[in-house]
């Protein structure tokens, strides 16, 4: 169940993400319009990974992390699909 709960929690705001960069590369944005969701995706990880380890710590941090993680894989697919040549 560790695994589950933030695979289910971060698959809206990832599919969102994904939606997004999708549809920005077909509406012929710039190369930064494209990448801007996937960066903030990331940056939200990468704070959330920071509150999980520096403020909660112990289990609930490591949920943070496992979230923060599957954040990250949604980050690098919306990268590829900005980067996705036409």
């Amino acid at each position: 169940m560790m695994i589950y709960g933030p695979l289910l929690v971060s698959f809206f705001p990832g599919i969102l993400v994904l939606g997004l960069t999708w549809w920005f590369s077909r509406k012929g944005f710039s190369l930064f319009i494209r990448m801007l969701p996937g960066a903030l995706l990331s940056i939200a990880a990468l704070i959330l990974f920071y509150i999980g380890f520096v403020n909660i710590r112990g289990f609930e941090g490591a949920a943070y992390g496992i979230l923060c993680f599957f954040f990250m894989l949604f980050a690098i697919l919306s990268f590829a699909v900005a980067f996705k040549v036409k």
